[in-house]
């Protein structure tokens, strides 16, 4: 395969309505793909040279790329109070109710934060801190696993 054929294979999908396509032939794999992120994999497997297809000719104006955010290197502030079993996590005592507590809310260490049931058991979780309610990490009803955060409080 030489290049002017590979230029014209790349063509002939970038028209075609196809998602990816691979091609196995002599001793070259070639491997197109239309899908979030292209990948382009030509490989050799025997020792004569064959012809490679460099990235400079593989067009990436259709690929969307997200751009870098840099995470900031400042831990946020508070405390996590996490679930110390499995279960399902409700926010308010019962259905239709008023949460325990929502974001902004003052918190007093033994102040019920939500209820885990876990085998028929209602488990209270409790503030082990005082504060302010600045994070919910979790949804009414959400299955949590052990150590899963669940509020921030600060």
């Amino acid at each position: 395969m030489n290049f002017t054929e590979v230029k014209e294979l790349f063509s002939l999908f970038e028209a075609s309505s196809l998602r990816e396509l691979s091609i196995k032939m002599d001793n070259v794999d070639f491997y197109m793909n239309k899908n979030q992120q292209a990948v382009q994999t030509v490989g050799q497997t025997s020792t004569e040279k064959q012809p490679i297809v460099s990235q400079e000719n593989v067009r990436t104006d259709h690929l969307e790329a997200e751009p870098y955010v840099a995470k900031p290197d400042v831990e946020p502030v508070g405390k996590i109070v996490t679930s110390p079993i499995v279960g399902v996590v409700y926010l308010s005592k019962s259905p239709g109710e008023k949460s325990f507590k929502e974001m902004g809310d003052t918190v007093n260490t033994g102040e019920t934060l939500c209820i885990i049931e876990a085998m028929k058991l209602m488990n209270e979780i409790t503030s082990d801190t005082d504060g302010k309610v600045v994070e919910i990490l979790v949804e009414n009803e959400q299955i949590v696993e052990y150590g899963q955060p669940l509020f921030r409080i600060a």
